[in-house]
């Protein structure tokens, strides 16, 4: 096991600057419709016809508008499921734009990802709070008797369903200390956090700092708990939402009892 946690940190945040600024990055999005908005199946600035049915979205179009589909220039009728892979590699083309299907909740979109996008132009950076130990803290899951759905605002005005797993607490981050805090050192925080496939935990949490000195609500990952629920609570790999870098993002809002009574001076803060 490495040592070196401020070299893994940095080049986590390498990293994650060039995965926000890749050519079909967050940076890139420049539009999510929903198909029910637009029962005529004409979305804005998107040639064919896009109607939603049960299982998919049914796209019918003409050679004249340009769409490709599978990498070939596409005209007739192709029946699109929802993109699960890399944006890159969504089915359907418009030039170097991708159009890339997706569902929620059973209700049907088309989000464009444009790498000419203003917001990928305009990108310097993500301001950052360099690495500290002391914001890296052990950390307890207790799981729930089953997911518990919970309805939470999104970033983009609506409401939806959100699946909680359990509750993560951990000791509250003393950045006065000389050091990380232990289990029982000082006044724990709790904040509950769903699970991912892969076991990770993931919360959506605000804090003191929140709409501050950082966007109003930030992501945390945890990895996968042991067979005792032991896992680490690592803000210095706090990381802004994807609605932090596009506006058309559907990003959950944190979860009641999720906003912090502390300040966490640590992770990601703004876009520079």
């Amino acid at each position: 096991m490495t040592t070196d946690a401020p070299g893994d940190w940095k080049r986590w945040h390498e990293q994650r600057v060039e995965a926000v600024s890749a050519p079909y990055g967050p940076l890139a999005l420049t539009a999510t419709h929903w198909i029910e908005d637009y029962p005529e199946g004409r979305l804005p600035d998107i040639p064919g016809v896009w109607m939603a049915e049960e299982d998919g979205v049914v796209l019918t179009a003409a050679e004249a508008d340009g769409l490709t589909v599978d990498g070939r220039p596409f005209a007739g009728r192709a029946a699109l499921a929802a993109h699960t892979g890399p944006e890159a590699g969504a089915r359907v083309a418009l030039g170097g734009k991708r159009l890339v299907v997706l569902v929620r909740e059973g209700v049907w979109g088309v989000r464009v990802y444009d790498p000419e996008s203003a917001a990928r132009r305009a990108f310097r950076g993500i301001e950052a709070a360099p690495y500290d130990p002391r914001w890296s803290v052990p950390g307890r899951f207790t799981p729930y008797d089953g997911t518990r759905t919970v309805r939470l605002g999104n970033a983009d005005g609506r409401e939806r369903g959100f699946g909680l797993a359990g509750e993560l607490t951990f000791p509250a981050p003393d950045p006065a200390s000389p050091g990380p805090r232990e289990p029982g050192a000082g006044q724990e925080r709790t904040l509950k956090v769903a699970r991912q496939g892969n076991g990770a935990l993931w919360a959506v949490f605000a804090d003191a700092t929140s709409g501050d000195t950082s966007f109003r609500f930030r992501f945390l990952f945890a990895q996968a708990p042991d067979a005792e629920g032991r896992t680490t609570v690592d803000f210095n790999r706090a990381q802004l939402p994807p609605c932090a870098f596009a506006d058309h993002f559907l990003c959950p809002l944190p979860a009641p009892g999720n906003t912090l009574d502390v300040a966490i001076e640590a992770g990601e803060r703004h876009l520079t």
